[in-house]
């Protein structure tokens, strides 16, 4: 009994707390600043790349558990093939193989020991390995969808090749814009943005 009363009393709490924390000038403005990010990230999920037939590629991941499941990952992004198809990940990848680097590069460890400009270093440089990555990963994805009838004539030779490297490139910049809003959200919202940008997106996925 002594539970089931006490329980009504920490919601009241709880809510005045959140209340409370937004009236604070500083707090409220982080908070407006992190949900107008997501606001331009969710926008940018619907950007669709050049030359995409959206009523093809929504009938195939309509009947395609595959894809479907991925585009859950993606906020919805790759049914619409957006230049945000490929999310973060491409970063998180970059990250990944930059700190597995650093206990085996001379040079990255010799970095990792410099403190922050060292740190910096090591976060251009994974900056310039999203590059790469997210352009492999762009025309891998292609090509599955590809492989399922959703888009056509993806191939790097032939005439094919400059739309082809046009699609790649918007979907290297989304990527590289979206890791710009994610670090911006980190500095001056609440929370580490590039985990919100992908939370966000499975969540409206």
């Amino acid at each position: 009994m002594a539970q089931q009363q006490t329980a009504p009393a920490q919601r009241p709490r709880l809510l005045q707390a959140a209340v409370d924390a937004f009236q604070q000038p500083d707090i409220r403005k982080k908070i407006l600043f992190t949900l107008a990010m997501l606001l331009i990230f969710r926008f940018v999920a619907h950007v669709p790349v050049p030359g995409i037939n959206s009523d093809v590629l929504q009938s195939v991941f309509d009947n395609n558990a595959i894809l479907g499941f991925l585009n859950i990952f993606s906020g919805g992004a790759l049914e619409n093939l957006s230049v945000a198809a490929l999310g973060v990940y491409p970063y998180i990848t970059a990250s990944i193989v930059m700190q597995l680097g650093v206990p085996l590069v001379p040079r990255l460890q010799a970095l990792s020991r410099e403190g922050e400009s060292g740190r910096q270093k090591i976060q251009q440089y994974t900056h310039y390995l999203c590059v790469p990555l997210a352009a492999f990963q762009g025309y891998a994805q292609l090509l599955l969808i590809q492989s399922f009838g959703g888009v056509s004539g993806i191939s790097l030779t032939g005439e094919q090749a400059l739309p082809t490297l046009a699609t790649v490139i918007s979907m290297v910049a989304g990527t590289m814009f979206l890791v710009w809003l994610g670090e911006l959200i980190s500095e001056e919202g609440i929370v580490y943005g590039i985990s919100l940008i992908i939370f966000s997106g499975i969540v409206a996925g």
